[in-house]
Formats: structure tokens, sequence, C-alpha cells
């Protein structure tokens, strides 16, 4: 009756909502509804006003995250890679000049922040783990020069997660990402190895041997979802039934491509989100429960507003840096030269004004974005995929919207139906 109800109300319109739904329903539970709506708005739970932009907005950012290019080169060509086959249109390692380099800049620019954190990221990292060692061992050198704490994450294809690389990454506390789409046929048909051979069996592996002799912590699996695999639900199962408990799957972002979603895939992907919703809840049920990243969304505290507001903060508060020691506002970026901000030689570098702009577009200045009621759970989408599609970062990727409104509806009903059980 309430989700009737607010096809209608607008917190000053009861007589109207009563005459649309009388027929449906009593007219004493419509009034007793609308009396309990009116109690939230009263409490500004419903309709609260809109917040005023905090003056954090208003100053410089303080760089919290770099994200360092270690490999722009790859073992593996993904068929959906954004990176032009982790290339970023120009091939190369990173040195360990660049990547101590880049130590300096982010230690300079976080000021008086303490916790900072840096992803080893490729095309491949492993690729190009001298770097990788170098830059570690840089950062835990000057963690005790500055009195900083560094959180430090590498992704992987884990094509070359060897037994050395997986106890090199335990002994030095450092989080992985893994890549790995679902079901063997799905990995190997998206993720063939430069030969075209599948990936699967080796990269699974090599995840199950890492994840395990770290006690299955400090991890998390990711995967890609494309229009090949609409049924995404049976790979998210795929990976835990192959061992891991703590997953993520993706909608890939492509245009102009087979692979790609458009507007037309929208209403199966929303069952397709159902169907997972099930299976995760009737997993728990059993006792052999997972961790689903988008499922797990804190809906009563959370990042505070000025968090909420911006999102990662791309191009202000977190950089790509990459392997010549160039500045973008994200991975995604890297190879946009018009992006290019500066270096970590010579500082931000930013005469088009852009690292004000994305600092400034948050969702209060995303016209879309304001009346939408997920703005402070997607923090206005991710800035990339805006101006791929749009071409301006203040435009949000619309399947990508309904996608994220879609996930966000399945946490809520998650948590309303498990709180309620509880």
């Amino acid at each position: 009756m309430i989700f009737d109800i607010m096809d209608h109300f607008d917190g000053s319109n009861d007589a109207i909502v009563i005459a649309a739904l009388d027929q449906k329903y009593p007219a004493s539970d419509l009034n007793e509804a609308l009396d309990e709506l009116h109690q939230l708005i009263d409490e500004q739970l419903l309709f609260a006003p809109d917040i005023d932009v905090p003056p954090t907005f208003k100053q410089s950012g303080i760089v919290k995250s770099l994200c360092l290019m270690v490999a722009q080169d790859c073992n593996l060509r993904c068929k959906y890679c954004f990176g032009d086959g982790g290339s970023y249109g120009s091939r190369g390692l990173m040195s360990a000049e660049v990547g101590r380099a880049a130590v300096d800049f982010i230690i300079r620019k976080s000021i008086n922040r303490r916790h900072c954190e840096i992803d080893f990221f490729g095309g491949e990292p492993l690729i190009n783990l001298s770097t990788v060692k170098a830059v570690t061992e840089y950062v835990r050198a000057r963690e005790l020069d500055t009195n900083k704490i560094f959180k430090l994450t590498l992704t992987t294809n884990g094509m070359l997660l060897n037994d050395g690389a997986g106890d090199w990454l335990n002994d030095n506390n450092i989080s992985v990402v893994l890549s790995l789409d679902g079901r063997k046929a799905i990995h190997d048909a998206m993720r063939p190895d430069s030969t075209g051979h599948g990936s699967y069996d080796r990269a699974r592996a090599n995840f199950k041997r890492l994840v395990d002799s770290r006690g299955g912590s400090n991890y998390y699996l990711r995967g890609t979802y494309t229009k090949c695999n609409l049924d995404f639900t049976d790979d998210v199962l795929s990976l835990h039934d192959a061992g891991f408990d703590v997953l993520s799957v993706e909608p890939v972002v492509l245009k102009d491509s087979p692979l790609g979603f458009t507007a037309d895939d929208l209403p199966t992907i929303r069952r397709e989100y159902d169907r997972l919703t099930d299976a995760y809840l009737e997993r728990r049920r059993e006792g052999r429960g997972f961790f689903f990243f988008h499922f797990n969304v804190d809906l009563s505290n959370g990042p505070c507003v000025a968090k909420r507001l911006s999102g990662c903060g791309a191009g202000h508060e977190y950089f790509a840096v990459d392997v010549n020691g160039d500045l973008y506002p994200c991975h995604q970026f890297v190879g946009r030269e018009q992006y290019r901000l500066g270096s970590v030689f010579d500082g931000v570098d930013d005469p088009r004004g852009w690292t004000t702009y994305f600092r400034q577009s948050h969702v209060l200045n995303k016209p879309r974005c304001r009346e939408c009621w997920a703005r402070f759970y997607c923090s206005g989408g991710c800035h990339a995929n805006a101006d791929l599609f749009n071409g301006d970062i203040r435009q949000p990727y619309e399947i990508g919207c309904e996608i994220q409104k879609k996930r966000l509806e399945c946490a809520i009903y998650v948590q309303a139906l498990e709180g309620r059980q509880g």
C-alpha cells in the first residue's frame, strides 16, 4: 500500500491520494498510512530539505590515495578490457624511481592526513613485481619517517601468482583484488591469454592457494558480466562454490560493443538481480552465506556527508600515476590526454582547472542526481563512465544508474528481511 501511495503522495495532497486509491484500499488504512508518512516528514526522514554543500568542497583536496599503473601491459587479452589490452595506448613498465616519486608525492599532498592508500594496478602488476617490491620497501621506510600508515593493495589476474609471489604479498600485508569472472566457460571466453587459451584453471588454482594461505581474509574476488552472461547469478554462485566468499560482480561498461549493454537489457538485468538476491538469501539461511559487495550497504551510518556527495574523490583526492609518472584523475582516464594533470615529479599542472571541476562535481551539482533517491549511496556514479558516454562527468551514465538503483533496492530488501527475521 505504501508503495502505491508514494506514486501519488507529495506531502501535501492527501485527498488526491485517497481519491486515487480508495477503490483498492480502505479509507481508514489510507488515512492511517498518510498520518505515518506525515510523521516521517516532521522527523525529516521523508521529503527532507536539501542539504547545503559542506565547506570542505571550497578547499583544496587532500590526496588520500594513488593508483600506480606499474605495468601498462598484460598477459591476458580480455575481450572487454577498457585499457586497450592493458597498455592504455602505450605499453611499458614503471621504474622504481617513478614509483618512489609517487610515494613522495602522496606524502606531500596528504599533508596532515595519517592514513593513505596505494593500489598496484595495470595491466597486470605482477609482470613488474620488482617495482612493486621496491615501492613497498620504500613505503615502509617512509612510514617510519613520516608517522603515516599506508594500506597497500594489488589487483591481479592471477596468472603469475605463484608461491613466491603469494608469500611475499602475505609477508608484506598487501590486500589483493582477484579477477575471476565466474563459470569456467564464461571466464575462458572473456579472459583468454595472449595465445588465445583460457585462463580459468590456472587463475582459480592460484587464487585459492593464496586465499587459503591468508586464512580467507584480506582479499576480495571480483568478476565482470557482459551481454554474454546475463544469467550472472550462476557466475556468482560458481565463485562461491569454488571456495571464495568475499565477492563482487560488476557490469561491463563498453560503448558501441556487442558485449555492452543497452536500455533493452535492463529488464533482464533487474530480474537477474532478483534471482541473485533469492539465491544469496537461501545460502545464508542454509548457514553457508557469503559476502556480496553490493548487498552490504550501511543504510544507517556509513560514510560522512562529504564522502556521500563526492564518491571516490577522483581528480582531487585520488589520482592514477602512469608508467612515466604522469597524473590522471583515475586509472580509467589514463591515456585520455586532455585529462593529464601533471606528474609526480613536478606536481599538479592543471591549466584547464580539472581538479576544481572534479572536486565540485558532487551530486548536488549534477542535475539528474539531485532528484534521484539513490544519490547518497552511489555518489553520482563513475566519472570515467560519464565521460565515455556523455563527454561530461556531470552527466551520469544512465544504464549504470539504473543498475545501481536496482542493486540498492536488493540491498535494502536483504537488510530489511534479515532484520525482521533477526
